[in-house]
């Protein structure tokens, strides 16, 4: 996987951690995270540029806002999946669909993303943003094969993440410092996401380089590679 593999941290907290960590957090989230990351998310929804009548997943929904986003650009002939780890997420953003009156629209799972248990060419798009880097080095390849399986053949991809690309800054050495000294509470970290993107067969559309509290950040915008010779 060239440098996408061998300097990024690993993730080293279970699955079941994670799960009691977000129901534990879910409350606060949104006044964690959930204002510097809004800017980033946004620029990722405009690149994705979904359109009314598509079928999108989005994978890692948390408290739901790109959901709602989603759903209203879909419209009443489109559908919004989202998958999640945590119950109380999955709670918050139900609350939201409901309040908003998009039940009809959104179908929500609480679930591991590693099962992707959709049908193959689901989906016209699919969305992550900050969930890739929360994934343990060796599921990175696996989930995203997941995504390129689930994706439609003209389907496309965005992912926001933060990113180690380039030089490290203080704060992704204090950040990378941080996940290694509490990982269960600190317990994504920057990664090479383009890279490994690109590893996993698909084609590089476009990557937007930004930064949230000095961490570097990647919005990258991915379509399924069709040339001969890829890995299907």
């Amino acid at each position: 996987m060239q440098k996408s593999g061998k300097d990024i941290l690993r993730v080293t907290r279970s699955k079941d951690e994670a799960r009691r960590n977000y129901n534990r957090f879910s409350g606060w989230y949104d006044a964690l995270a959930g204002g510097s990351e809004k800017k980033l998310r946004k620029i990722g929804l405009r690149k994705l540029l979904v359109k009314e009548g598509e079928t999108v997943l989005e994978i890692g929904f948390g408290t739901g806002h790109c959901i709602l986003e989603l759903a209203g650009s879909v419209g009443d002939s489109g559908r919004v999946c989202g998958i999640d780890i945590s119950g109380r997420m999955l709670e918050i953003t139900e609350s939201r669909v409901r309040k908003a009156g998009l039940e009809k629209r959104v179908q929500l799972e609480c679930k591991d993303a590693l099962n992707l248990d959709f049908a193959e060419s689901s989906f016209d798009a699919v969305f992550m943003s900050f969930a890739l880097e929360l994934f343990d080095t060796p599921e990175l390849e696996p989930l995203l094969r997941q995504c390129r399986r689930v994706l439609k053949k003209d389907g496309r991809m965005c992912v926001v993440a933060m990113s180690r690309r380039g030089k490290q800054t203080a704060m992704t050495k204090l950040y990378e410092w941080a996940h290694a000294a509490f990982p269960g509470f600190v317990d994504c970290r920057p990664i090479y996401a383009e890279e490994i993107i690109r590893a996993s067969g698909f084609e590089i559309i476009g990557v937007t380089a930004l930064s949230i509290w000095g961490l570097p950040v990647e919005i990258v915008l991915a379509a399924i590679d069709r040339q001969p010779g890829k890995p299907e």
